[in-house]
């Protein structure tokens, strides 16, 4: 049976699970594949483009979007879109990584697409929607680059070493707070939806505050 891009990509989200980003090579997937390096070009050019394929594949489920409904708030809806999307990758591994630089492919724009139509339709001219969409996406990421190099770190070595509380009074106050919150598996959720409020929150307020508006 020939090879196909989908047996190329299932089998590079296979390997990415198994080796993580550092370990996955055109080199590698091809003996995976038992093929020819030359031959994975027939289906991606370079390992970049293998990768936005890979990350459309980890957020398969992202690109089925359910339209805004009559009468629904644009900012619940679009946070919704952005926990679902978080909840993905810190479900796979080096998944953050994948979808940081990626571009979206001819599967993926029409999510794209309707995300940027819904924001519009809300207030927001193209770019000021596009804008909030990068910022958001931005969130996501580094959001769930954070959970899971922490994960890794939890898994090592070293504590971060003790400060002294005579120097850093404020960070003091915060150690019992902070350790207990570490000690259960570190609220990097309730961090993620802090930083996700306050920027609803910035998106509502720049909708409502034309002097302020851009392009």
């Amino acid at each position: 049976m020939a090879l196909t891009r989908d047996d190329v990509v299932d089998a590079a989200v296979g390997l990415l699970a198994e080796v993580g980003l550092e370990g996955l090579s055109l080199r590698r997937l091809a003996r995976e594949l038992g093929v020819s390096a030359p031959t994975l070009y027939w289906h991606v050019a370079d390992k970049r483009t293998l990768l936005d394929h890979v990350a459309d594949r980890l957020l398969v489920d992202q690109w089925q979007v359910v339209p805004l409904a009559p009468g629904e708030d644009w900012g619940e809806w679009l946070r919704e879109r952005a926990t679902r999307q978080y909840r993905a990758l810190v479900t796979h591994r080096d998944a953050a990584r994948v979808l940081a630089g990626n571009r979206p492919t001819e599967a993926a724009m029409p999510a794209a697409e309707q995300v940027l139509g819904t924001l519009v339709a809300a207030g927001f001219t193209p770019t000021e929607a596009f804008a909030g969409i990068q910022a958001l996406g931005n969130l996501v990421i580094g959001s769930a680059l954070e959970y899971q190099a922490e994960r890794e770190r939890d898994a090592g070595t070293g504590d971060g070493g003790v400060h002294d509380p005579a120097r850093y009074p404020q960070h003091a106050a915060l150690t019992a707070v902070l350790a207990d919150r570490v000690g259960h598996g570190a609220d990097h959720d309730e961090l993620f939806r802090h930083g996700l409020d306050l920027m609803i929150t910035g998106l509502r307020t720049r909708l409502a505050a034309p002097a302020t508006r851009t392009g």
